[in-house]
């Protein structure tokens, strides 16, 4: 397994030293975009890990959303795209469906890149109803590293968010990674 760290605007700096990975925070919605990205993906790209942007799904509004996205997120081949499939600030979700239209629709618009389902486990078990998560599951769980308490298949695992997300990818090293990423 090899490591990484997703972050937002909430983390002004971040260190890449060990890291095969990042993950930031590209959009939410239809109008949010991270003010920290450019700076982050630099920092990201200096320390040559591979990358990937997330976008914050809200309900409705599904085929808007990804076309927002993927305008916002950079297009480099390798690149890996996500959506974040979670509870709003204001307690609503999307709904499995909607999590399936988009994933689609980003696949859709960005067919050369890989692009995954971020959920927690209790969405994993408890709200989606498909399984589909694109070319692969990123399943948050705070037990130890690599060991998430599925039965599916996943790509990468968030077990810790202190004092950042950490993460570990289902890979053997970084080449086998980036050979998966990139088409």
């Amino acid at each position: 397994m090899i490591r990484g760290i997703d972050v937002s605007s909430h983390q002004s700096t971040f260190s890449t030293d060990g890291l095969s990975f990042v993950f930031i925070k590209a959009t939410e919605g239809r109008s949010y975009t991270n003010p920290k990205m450019t700076a982050q993906v630099k920092r990201a790209r200096d320390g040559g890990c591979v990358v990937g942007f997330y976008h914050f799904l809200w309900p409705g509004n599904i085929a808007a959303q990804a076309a927002y996205f993927v305008s916002k997120a950079p297009e480099k081949a390798g690149d890996l795209l996500a959506v974040d499939w979670e509870r709003t600030g204001d307690g609503t979700r999307a709904s499995n469906a909607e999590k399936d239209r988009f994933i689609r629709e980003v696949k859709r618009l960005r067919p050369g890149h890989k692009t995954l389902l971020y959920c927690n486990r209790d969405f994993w078990l408890n709200h989606d109803s498909t399984s589909y998560a694109g070319d692969g599951l990123w399943i948050a769980d705070y037990v130890t590293a690599g060991k998430p308490r599925i039965q599916a298949d996943w790509t990468i695992h968030q077990h810790t968010s202190t004092p950042l997300d950490k993460n570990v990818a289902d890979f053997a090293s970084e080449d086998e990674l980036r050979d998966w990423a990139t088409p």
